[in-house]
């Protein structure tokens, strides 16, 4: 029974972590053909087609790693591991609405800096509990880095 209730755990935190994505998505999608299409990009923006697999994989890998973190059992360390994990997870879906939502460069530049210092704890965090979940968030901080720029050129140029 263990093993079934293990796959749930993880079904579970993967499912979170998509849905984070989901809310975020419910602000992008509308915002994409219309506010986007028109905003200057920096020269090193990817197509569109890009994003979707990409942060598809990360919230996938977040989930595993919070996962991960979540089978060390329930002290103090794990706790507070997965507190953060959520803390960045909301600040994750929250950049997504001041960004495409409220179409704001500006605000968005101010959460994904918070996002980006939130993720960082979360690995500092997880590494205590389990490296190799520590390890499933670097692919995140890279992107959330290469994110980082896209935003702070957009609002530059906008």
């Amino acid at each position: 029974m263990k093993g079934f209730k293990d796959w749930l755990a993880l079904i579970g935190f993967v499912v979170l972590s998509q849905a984070a994505g989901a809310v975020g998505s419910l602000f992008t999608f509308s915002a994409i053909a219309g506010w986007y299409l028109q905003l200057a990009r920096p020269a090193l923006s990817p197509p569109n087609w890009v994003f979707g697999p990409v942060w598809n994989t990360l919230y996938i890998l977040m989930g595993v790693a919070a996962f991960l973190v979540w089978k060390r059992g329930s002290g103090p360390r794990v706790r507070r591991a997965l507190l953060v994990f959520g803390l960045q997870l909301s600040l994750n879906a929250l950049w997504s609405v001041l960004f495409f939502g409220l179409q704001s460069p500006a605000l968005g530049l101010m959460c994904i800096a918070a996002l980006w210092l939130s993720i960082v704890w979360t690995i500092v965090l997880f590494g205590k509990v389990s490296r190799p979940a520590a390890r499933l968030l670097w692919p995140y901080l890279a992107w959330v880095t290469f994110a980082s720029y896209l935003n702070a050129a957009i609002w530059l140029l906008n």
